[in-house]
């Protein structure tokens, strides 16, 4: 178990994640500016103190996507929160030390805009190119230590897709 240098245990940092899909069943993936791997994922983000779930999955595709809310319709909700924990090597670095992993709530939404509708040169841009992907593609496109959480991701909402 992850602990920080006063020996206490490092907990998961809450946050959300959302499929978008369009209309031909494909998802949303963007490559991440801060990471040269050549790794694909989801819209994800924290969630903000005494924020609802939903509005921060709103909230964060809107700063990462530049979609418009009236924009996207959510469609169904994961059962149970999901988790993943960092590498060894990243544990400490990021979210500055506090955690050892994420806790996810994650949505299915679908994307009721056009491509022009999307603009990830946003405010505080994370992503560097974006594409529609074909959602069995999923776990081979996201960073290794992501993968069972995506397939995870992908099985639960396999069939509204």
């Amino acid at each position: 178990m992850a602990s920080m240098p006063n020996g206490q245990e490092l907990g998961y940092r809450p946050c959300v994640g959302i499929m978008l899909v369009n209309v031909d069943g494909k998802v949303f993936v963007g490559q991440r500016l801060d990471n040269k791997v050549e790794a694909w994922q989801m819209p994800q983000g924290g969630i903000d103190e005494g924020e609802d779930a939903r509005d921060a999955a709103l909230r964060e595709l809107n700063e990462e996507t530049g979609i418009d809310p009236a924009h996207v319709n959510i469609i169904a909700t994961a059962r149970d929160e999901h988790f993943y924990d960092l590498p060894p090597e990243l544990i400490g670095k990021l979210w500055g030390g506090k955690y050892r992993g994420q806790r996810q709530y994650w949505f299915l939404a679908r994307f009721l805009g056009q491509d022009e509708d999307i603009d990830i040169a946003t405010k505080h841009p994370e992503f560097r190119e974006w594409k529609w992907a074909v959602p069995d593609t999923l776990p081979e496109m996201i960073v290794p230590f992501k993968r069972k959480l995506y397939r995870d991701i992908l099985q639960e909402f396999r069939a509204l897709i």
